[in-house]
């Protein structure tokens, strides 16, 4: 008699059943991580878009020049449009955007005084945004927000 070569019908079966239990369970999860990279992608830039006008507003007050309608970050040569209140503006690559590296994966769109970045890729891209506003007083910082539910 010669002895087995290969695999039986019911085993073949089981692990088809197997590899299918597992897909049901994997691919939700998968799908689930795609979101939730995107919305900390947009945390991620409010967080960057917080500690840039922080920074160049500490510059501005540091220089004790309020009359300074700009300021230049420490280390770099990039200069920064300021509000009266020494806040980056939403200007187009020379408010706000300049304290930043890059905004790659995001749109941005500028209305005076706000600039607001949109997650490319989103499921909703007009609900995954973060927005900055620019202060409106000497005692009121700028504003960031983040919308999420489109992400």
């Amino acid at each position: 008699m010669k002895p087995q070569a290969g695999f039986t019908l019911v085993e073949l079966v089981t692990i088809i059943v197997i590899l299918g239990v597992l897909a049901a369970f994997a691919i939700p999860r998968f799908t689930g991580l795609e979101t939730n990279a995107r919305v900390a992608l947009v945390n991620g830039m409010a967080g960057n878009l917080r500690s840039g006008g922080q920074f160049a507003h500490s510059i501005w007050v540091a220089n004790g020049n309020p009359a300074a309608t700009s300021v230049i970050l420490s280390g770099t040569t990039n200069t920064v449009l300021v509000d009266a209140y020494g806040y980056p503006t939403a200007a187009a690559t020379s408010g706000i955007q300049a304290t930043l590296e890059n905004i790659s994966g995001f749109t941005a769109t500028y209305a005076s005084p706000t600039l607001t970045l949109t997650r490319t890729g989103a499921a909703t891209p007009a609900n995954c945004t973060v927005t900055y506003t620019g202060g409106t007083a000497a005692s009121n910082s700028p504003t960031i927000t983040v919308t999420l539910s489109g992400c």
